[in-house]
């Protein structure tokens, strides 16, 4: 593979996600066997690297990002393979490098981003929330469910991510609390612009795609340049220092839930 990828070097490269191309328009499918993606150290290490390839290919003039079954990310399985409840520094080194690189790799995608949010989004909706143009199925919930309510700290870029999106105290009760919003909740508060049955979802999404690309292909990558500069401004440092702190935290408890599988879940 040279240093400007193409598809075919990249597309059956990574297992939990499905990439389709046609007319410049990459569609990114998440799943686990071909159903509802669940989440864990295999999809989270993934993710980004899946990103940096889209990133690099410049044929990629558009993404759509949405996931399988009747959910986006609904559901996790993370093992640490240790007999007690601890995480050790050298799991959390790991975690803190896949979710730099998460975040970092979307931001430095420049074609623009369309989610097609399918379900239930409680785990990584941020990597919806991150999208250009964000659409989302009547099912569909938002919501922070794998960190303060499982005895984690959200600290990689939620804790800056939701504030922007919703401000500061509405993200923190959020946060603190759970809270799950439903795709009309969602839209009063600006996170998703459009809710659909579930079936006009993808079409819907093709639909603003192709409106896109008619846009010429400079303006179109500089456009999402300018909208990710100010988020990658607001993450700044708070990325790998809420990263850090919220492994300090998970060295000390790491909860049963997430005990249930291997490394690779």
């Amino acid at each position: 593979m040279g240093l400007t990828p193409e598809l075919s070097d990249y597309k059956d490269k990574f297992k939990h996600y499905k990439l389709d191309r046609q007319d410049g328009i990459l569609q990114v499918t998440m799943h686990t066997d071909g159903s509802d993606l669940v989440w864990g150290f295999g999809p989270d290490e993934e993710c980004g690297f899946m990103l940096e390839h889209i990133g690099r290919d410049p044929e990629n003039k558009v993404i759509i990002l949405t996931g399988s079954g009747s959910s986006f990310i609904d559901n996790e399985e993370f093992g640490t393979g240790q007999a007690d409840s601890s995480v050790p520094a050298s799991v959390w080194a790991g975690v803190l490098q896949f979710a730099k690189r998460l975040l970092q790799a979307h931001l430095d995608i420049e074609a623009p981003m369309i989610a097609a949010i399918n379900g239930p989004a409680t785990i990584h909706a941020e990597l919806a929330l991150l999208c250009d143009i964000v659409l989302a199925a009547d099912t569909a919930v938002l919501a922070d469910q794998p960190h303060f309510p499982n005895g984690l700290v959200p600290g990689d870029g939620v804790q800056v991510i939701w504030p922007l999106l919703i401000g500061f105290n509405r993200a923190r009760y959020l946060m603190y609390t759970g809270q799950h919003l439903t795709a009309q909740q969602s839209l009063e508060l600006g996170l998703v612009s459009e809710v659909m049955p579930v079936q006009d979802l993808l079409p819907r999404a093709w639909e603003l795609a192709r409106q896109l690309c008619q846009s010429p292909p400079l303006t179109l990558r500089l456009t999402r340049s300018v909208f990710t500069s100010q988020l990658k401004q607001a993450l700044g440092p708070s990325l790998e220092y809420g990263v850090a702190v919220e492994g300090l935290a998970a060295t000390e408890f790491w909860i049963e839930k997430f005990k249930r599988g291997g490394v690779d879940a």
